[in-house]
């Protein structure tokens, strides 16, 4: 089983509210997703697909050279698998293409899953936003030199499921 990275359309939106509405406590509406795809001019987003299925989405707002991860969410039966770790990745080398120098996010404190994938990629915590989620606080962590992630990580070949730990 192979999964693949492409970026997200409008006839994902209705598998990524699903998988959004299963995995957070406070999800993002439809809407919100439709209004990033269509309408955001420094939002870039991306649907990781199991033969046509979306098994996981992410997203990033580049402007001048920073970007910003909006999202990340794999679907459950997926987690752990290495679908998180080729968004991520995707993230990464998208900002870099576009210019960006450095990477930010938001991430929850209970999600050590999460902050453990941020750091094994060089993001570091640099603060806490009190109160950013609804019911919890969240790290704000950085990645300041932000490269290709694929060429760091494996030398620059292309990356299935099967290859990653994550």
């Amino acid at each position: 089983m192979s999964i693949t990275i492409e970026p997200m359309k409008f006839v994902h939106v209705d598998a990524v509210a699903e998988i959004e509405n299963a995995v957070y406590p406070t999800p993002w509406s439809k809407n919100a997703f439709i209004n990033e795809v269509l309408d955001n001019g420094f939002a870039h987003y991306f649907v990781a697909l199991n033969d046509k299925s979306v098994v996981g989405y992410a997203g990033i707002w580049v402007i001048l050279d920073e970007a910003h991860i909006t999202t990340l969410a794999v679907c459950q039966q997926e987690q752990c698998k290495g679908v998180g770790t080729l968004l991520l990745e995707t993230l990464i080398e998208a900002a870099a293409s576009m210019g960006a120098q450095r990477m930010t996010l938001e991430v929850r404190l209970s999600n050590t899953i999460a902050q453990e994938l941020y750091k094994k990629y060089g993001f570091i915590q640099r603060g806490t936003r009190r109160n950013y989620y609804s019911d919890e606080d969240a790290l704000i962590m950085w990645l300041d030199q932000l490269e290709p992630a694929r060429k760091q990580t494996t030398g620059g070949e292309t990356l299935s499921q099967e290859d990653n730990d994550a």
